[in-house]
């Protein structure tokens, strides 16, 4: 058994220099939907052709190619990170709260890997 229950939603989220402009190439080229710009947050996301998958848009001034990072949805990310924790899994951190938008927390596989869990606040 698990320790944790994630929800059936992954976003997959990458660093780029202009998300407005990397949504329209995505758009445009791969058929992905627009969601929405937080551009307060520094956050795009794109709804993929796949049920259940979004392409998230981090935007920074030097983006790092290659390094995508997947990020899990979870109901209650406390309670998560907790059983996490226990089982001995190193997070990054704290936990980041974007009011009346989202939580996340970043943590490591044993290769170093990082994946995140992020709590949807806007419900």
């Amino acid at each position: 058994m698990p320790v944790v229950s994630l929800e059936n939603t992954i976003t997959i989220a990458i660093s780029v220099k202009d998300r407005h402009l990397s949504a329209h190439w995505y758009a445009e080229n791969l058929g992905f939907e627009l969601l929405y710009h937080a551009d307060e947050a520094g956050w795009s996301e794109l709804k993929t052709m796949t049920d259940g998958v979004t392409l998230g848009l981090g935007e920074q001034a030097e983006p790092n190619p290659g390094n995508s990072v997947p990020v899990f949805g979870i109901a209650d990310i406390s309670s998560a990170r907790s059983a996490l924790e226990a089982a001995d899994v190193r997070f990054d951190g704290e936990t980041i709260t974007i009011e009346g938008m989202v939580s996340t927390a970043t943590f490591y596989d044993p290769d170093g890997n990082a994946l995140m869990l992020a709590q949807d606040l806007t419900g």
